[in-house]
């Protein structure tokens, strides 16, 4: 029996918090924590007091359905609930009526709705809807190009009273509202003239609900829940920040003197937050970054036997003033004790490979092994050919080692690579694995690093003992995404393209001239060229409207008979895959229908044309991507976008955006402010956090101060010692566990 009730009370104590009297050893005190108890028991209990830990569901008017909502939005507790930052202020001050509107407004009016209607949009199973609105002045379009949340629009009747809030859009010369905020005019009545908070919707959960639960969160919280500002205060005197406190209490409830600041979203409140956002992830980026210079690493020497003098003498072109520098800067990383973290940057076509090799044979020279990883069969392949071609003549052992090796060879590989037989491995994802180990790996290379999981990044470096790691990235990526994304690394830019490459003109057409684009594909073919034709789909697909790769290519085969094609697809053996290419290289096929499986790694220099079918269905980057396949030779190259039906606005910027421009870097910074960096790299692999309100694009000054300010604290007390640092550490310590102060302790 005594067992049965020690278990309780210790499963008791672990589930709540307990205060017992000193002497009597009598309860004085209990509270639950924050984990929500079971809900049969949950009446039972009293409810705790409010602190920054306490789950939102104990909060008035919540309860477990509505705290489950929450929940899914990522809201567990007081804190994260004063962290759901308003996506926008609205100056009800300031209200308007329908025919005083005027473009590019962000106003807030009342009106009642007329009518709600759904507008198909051709073959394509999408939808605009248009929610008519009017007041007494007149009356306006709502438009929406794709639906908040299930259910949006069967909320409006008609006749029903409403505030819409939104900028006024001036669309082929009639006003319009373009995805506005429209909320029932009876939750807003207790707070007509006031600036407002905005917040984005939860599913049924309004925006002023949202911000009555997080006044009222603001309302409770005592100034022991706030616990300590953990920013110096070196720091916020240094940079005029404010308080966290003030500013989460301006956030949530903005002064009506300062409504233009907090419209503009340019508050000092803002600004705090934002910097603090950056900070963080600055910090842990000098880190991690002081952590790699305390490495010891192999300090490569000029070999008595330098091999790359013969290698650029043996170039058919001179190599760029941009690639001499880049391997210059490889070069001296690799000469000292530390390992090298260097990220080779440049566009498609600039030169990195040779850049790479270089570092390759200046390994080999100082008798170490080589490694280079890329994301698919294709580049492997690809840059496999190349090291043939370059470093085979200077006596360089080379493997390919990917998914379709067999197993004899394999084995032959791996044994080689185990005595030193073998000075440079290319490969795939087959590299890291567990049978693949080397004599003396000194140097990784890793193409394509956005495409890479940390961990497998991590695996292939664990292979040798601190060696150098280079990392080549064909997608130019702003400096504002750097400076987050890839913070630990250097950066070498090749910023020039070599000479001879033939410019590439890009036209923009719809459907009705593709006849006319064929007919000078054809004219082309005719005079020796190769072309790609690329297409989104494999398959018919019975939901979406669009040309696939398997229907066209017949259809291409019977309207062309006299030209020889051939087909690519992801759904292909590699066999196959490899045939089609060897004949594309060969010029045994002129024209290659493809899906993107061709966007990396192919190069066939005859090839001077690529025609995309679909246009707006590609993103930015993959539409310059499959640009550089041509343009390798001295012919002039052409890049035709074919736009479907029913295009968006979004997708005609990013084509235009191909029209103007071929540098890379320019579309890229286009590409990020259009999409946001989550995207533009894809969160999972980049590892890039979700900011709460900082932007990269729009707050990129703030993102300068906040890196300086993070390395400024580490170089000053590089262990974070010092008193007002201690809840720095603290919070590195919390947000990203012990291999934080990995680089720091």
């Amino acid at each position: 029996m005594s067992l049965l009730l020690t278990h309780f009370l210790l499963t008791v104590k672990q589930s709540n918090v307990w205060e017992f009297d000193k002497k009597t050893r009598i309860c004085v005190k209990w509270e639950p924590m924050s984990k929500a108890p079971a809900s049969n028991d949950r009446e039972k209990m009293p409810a705790p007091a409010l602190r920054f830990e306490t789950n939102v569901q104990y909060l008035k008017g919540v309860g477990p359905q509505l705290g489950a909502l929450l929940a899914k939005r990522g809201i567990h507790t007081v804190r994260d609930l004063l962290q759901y930052y308003p996506r926008a202020y609205e100056d009800r001050r300031a209200a308007r009526d329908i025919a005083s509107l005027k473009p590019d407004e962000v106003v807030s009016l009342k009106a009642q709705v007329v009518k709600v209607a759904a507008i198909p949009m051709g073959k394509s199973h999408r939808k605009i809807y248009d929610v008519l609105l009017r007041d007494a002045s007149g009356q306006i379009h709502c438009k929406y190009f794709r639906t908040p949340y299930r259910g949006y629009f069967e909320r409006f009747n008609a006749f029903k009273e409403v505030r819409v809030t939104g900028k006024v859009i001036d669309y082929r010369g009639r006003l319009e509202f373009h995805h506005p905020d429209i909320r029932d005019l009876a939750s807003d009545e207790e707070i007509q003239d006031d600036v407002i908070p905005i917040y984005v919707e939860i599913e049924n959960l309004s925006s002023a609900k949202i911000m009555r639960l997080i006044r009222q969160c603001l309302a409770q919280l005592s100034d022991e829940s706030w616990g300590a500002e953990k920013l110096p205060s070196s720091l916020l005197k240094k940079y005029q920040l404010m308080e966290r406190k003030e500013s989460l209490w301006k956030l949530h409830q903005p002064p009506a003197e300062l409504s233009a600041e907090f419209i503009q979203l340019k508050s000092a409140a803002h600004h705090r937050i934002i910097f603090e956002e950056f900070f963080w992830l600055e910090l842990y980026l000098a880190a991690k970054k002081a952590g790699l210079q305390r490495e010891k690493g192999l300090a490569l020497r000029i070999p008595s036997t330098d091999r790359r003098a013969t290698l650029i003498q043996s170039l058919p072109f001179q190599m760029t003033g941009a690639q001499l520098r880049a391997f210059e800067e490889i070069k001296n990383d690799m000469m000292k004790d530390q390992p090298m973290h260097r990220m080779v940057q440049g566009d498609v076509g600039s030169g990195k490979t040779l850049v790479a090799f270089l570092a390759v044979l200046f390994t080999i020279d100082n008798s170490f092994q080589a490694a280079l990883m890329a994301p698919t069969e294709i580049l492997a392949e690809q840059h496999f050919r190349n090291a043939e071609k370059m470093l085979g003549p200077l006596g360089v052992k080379v493997a390919l080692l990917s998914g379709k090796t067999k197993a004899a060879a394999r084995e032959e590989m791996a044994q080689k690579l185990q005595t030193g037989a073998l000075d440079f491995l290319i490969g795939t994802h087959a590299l890291i694995e567990e049978d693949i180990q080397f004599k003396n790996l000194a140097l990784v290379v890793i193409d394509e690093q956005h495409r890479f999981g940390v961990e497998q990044r991590g695996k292939l470096k664990a292979k040798g003992i601190s060696p150098h790691f280079l990392v080549m990235t064909a997608t130019p990526i702003p400096r504002t995404l750097a400076m987050t994304v890839y913070g630990d690394l250097e950066v070498s830019l090749i910023d020039e393209m070599p000479p001879g490459r033939s410019p590439i003109q890009t036209r923009v057409i719809y459907e009705n001239k593709r006849p006319q684009a064929l007919q000078f594909m054809h004219e082309q073919i005719m005079k020796g060229r190769q072309t790609y034709i690329v297409y989104p789909l494999v398959e018919e697909s019975e939901k979406i409207d669009l040309k696939n790769a398997v229907d066209e290519f017949e259809k291409l085969r019977q309207q062309f008979p006299e030209i020889n094609m051939g087909l690519m697809h992801g759904k292909m053996k590699g066999p196959e895959k490899e045939a089609v290419m060897d004949s594309f290289r060969q010029g045994k096929i002129q024209v290659l229908v493809s899906t993107t499986v061709i966007e990396v790694g192919v190069d066939v220099p005859n090839a001077n044309m690529m025609i995309v079918e679909h246009a707006e269905r590609f993103g930015l980057s993959q539409l310059h991507q499959l640009r550089g396949r041509v343009g390798r030779g001295t012919a002039k190259s052409f890049c035709i976008l074919i736009m479907g039906r029913a295009v968006s606005e979004e997708a005609r910027a990013r084509t235009q955006m191909m029209e103007q421009t071929t540098d890379g870097f320019k579309i890229a910074e286009f590409d990020l402010e259009m999409r946001g960096p989550g995207e533009f790299l894809g969160t999972r692999q980049s590892g890039l956090p979700g900011f709460q309100m900082a932007n990269l694009v729009r707050d990129v000054l703030i993102l300068q101060e906040a890196r300086q300010a993070a390395f400024d604290i580490l170089r000053e007390d590089p262990e974070l010692k010092e008193k007002e640092n201690l809840l720095l550490r603290e919070e590195l310590l919390r947000s990203h566990g012990p291999t934080a102060l990995a680089g720091i302790a």
